[in-house]
């Protein structure tokens, strides 16, 4: 059969509330989403792409923004290949849904019923399967599906669901389904992590992950994919189009000062990216927060500061001192000598940081609103 190129790519979830960030910088961030749209035509061209998958979830409900919908339209229409949506879950399809209300182009199709539908592309000899979500949940849809094989054509299927969980309520799928299907390549959605490319007998698969984080769960570098069928073989390559990237970054303090080491742990360019900077190790006293976010933010679009640093032993030797900390510290201590189990000795030490950090005018953890 000849080569086939396809862009394979879900879970955009457009239109994102971003609650873990400011007011001002969740708006830049749905804007940027959007621009997720622009960079994925520019990929299918300069790949010449044959086809274009989106297994759902394009959307974060049903109450897209006017501006999302705009681009929708203009984006998918400057792909000069075919396009397939498979809604999920979050974008569900219903006849109010912004699928149904949107004049999408004529190289768009969109499955809008539950029941598994084909589409012929009789010039690339391609048979494109799907279904939608009809609802926030779904039944299984490959249940008992088998699609018959056509001579030099391909079976490509694009749908959402959850592969090995059978109670799952977002069309559970098993890997024997897969490989009974008689599909060559299934696009899927609803993992937010890539898993690479797998296969169930004879039938590739595999889920893209988000092209761009949304939080702390999802962070470092995230891609859609390129899969091509050549030479009787099946390959997937993926591509980064995101813009700002959700990092994790633990730093430990023992024996140095809090800001040295994090300077000295952080890459060369953070500008763009959105940081979680967790401080560990022992201290004898809590790091100023506000200090340090103070120093550093300009580094960052966002940054979010945790203290998880534990209380050098030293901290308890200064309890019973003539000072309103040493009488603090004296009780907390008597506490902590009659602890039951290790559990209850860390929250006690979790109290008495918390305690010192009022006493000093220090924070456990900043929240950053807009100013």
């Amino acid at each position: 059969m000849r080569n086939l190129k396809i862009l394979h790519s879900a879970d955009l979830h457009l239109d994102s509330p971003f609650e873990g960030l400011p007011g001002s910088k969740a708006a830049v961030r749905r804007a940027e989403q959007r621009e997720l749209l622009s960079a994925m035509a520019e990929l299918s061209q300069r790949e010449h792409v044959d086809l274009v998958l989106l297994s759902g979830d394009l959307l974060d409900s049903s109450k897209a923004y006017y501006e999302t919908g705009e681009e929708l339209v203009r984006a998918l229409g400057s792909i000069p290949a075919p396009v397939f949506i498979a809604p999920g879950n979050h974008d569900y399809y219903t006849p109010k849904s912004p699928y149904a209300r949107l004049k999408l182009p004529e190289n768009v199709h969109i499955f809008s019923s539950s029941a598994i539908s084909r589409v012929e592309l009789p010039e690339l000899k391609v048979f494109v399967y799907g279904a939608a979500f009809t609802d926030s949940h779904s039944g299984p849809m490959l249940e008992n599906f088998c699609a018959e094989r056509q001579e030099d054509y391909y079976n490509i299927m694009c749908i959402h669901g959850e592969l090995g969980n059978p109670d799952s309520v977002y069309n559970p799928i098993s890997e024997k389904e897969l490989e009974n299907s008689g599909m060559d390549y299934v696009a899927l959605g609803h993992i937010h992590k890539a898993g690479g490319l797998k296969k169930a007998g004879s039938t590739y698969y595999s889920w893209p992950g988000c092209p761009e984080g949304r939080g702390f769960d999802e962070t470092g570098e995230k891609t859609v994919s390129i899969v091509e069928f050549k030479d009787d073989d099946c390959t997937l390559t993926p591509f980064s189009i995101a813009s700002r990237r959700y990092q994790i970054m633990n730093v430990d303090v023992t024996d140095s000062d809090p800001l040295i080491a994090i300077n000295s742990k952080l890459p060369d360019d953070t500008v763009r990216d959105i940081y979680r900077i967790i401080l560990k190790g022992h201290a004898e006293q809590s790091p100023n927060i506000k200090e340090l976010y103070e120093n550093l933010s300009h580094m960052f679009f966002e940054l979010q500061l945790r203290d998880e640093t534990k209380m050098s032993c030293s901290v308890w030797e200064k309890a019973g001192e003539d000072s309103l900390r040493g009488i603090f510290l004296k009780k907390l201590h008597s506490l902590y000598k009659k602890a039951g189990s290790p559990q209850e000795r860390e929250e006690i030490e979790q109290a008495a940081r918390w305690g010192l950090a009022a006493l000093d005018n220090g924070e456990e953890l900043v929240i950053h609103e807009d100013k």
